[in-house]
């Protein structure tokens, strides 16, 4: 009896490690930027936010939201593979909103975790002086 309840907790053992190490892992370059003091009606704002899949097992997002619809979101629906990177584009249209303080966040849904991810950007929109 002792026996077999000894295979029976190394099996779970094993099955437990392999588990957690068959994951992707979404790695970051940064998950901010600060534009600074932009001009509003000076065109669009674009930053890219690279990250690498650290993981052993395929990195999917499933989906991206925003917290305006001053911004766009651009991002590949393909797996990302342990190891390789990939990019997120955050777009973001001043002119759409108010001049002032701006301080926007996207969240990343992937396979990665239950945890939802979020980069920001942040700035001050300002409109020119005639």
């Amino acid at each position: 009896m002792r026996r077999v309840l000894c295979s029976i907790l190394f099996i779970v053992a094993v099955a437990c490690a392999y588990a957690q190490a068959t994951r992707p892992i979404m790695v970051f370059d940064r998950v901010t930027h600060d534009f600074g003091d932009v001009p509003r009606k000076g065109g669009d704002l674009v930053k890219e936010f690279r990250f690498v899949n650290k993981g052993d097992a395929p990195l999917v997002i499933k989906k991206i939201t925003k917290s305006c619809s001053c911004m766009s979101v651009v991002y590949s629906r393909k797996p990302v593979m342990p190891g390789e990177a990939a990019v997120i584009k955050i777009k973001y249209e001043p002119h759409k909103v108010e001049p002032g303080i701006f301080h926007k966040a996207i969240q990343i849904y992937s396979n990665e975790s239950t945890e939802v991810r979020l980069i920001t950007i942040q700035g001050n929109s300002v409109d020119n002086k005639k």
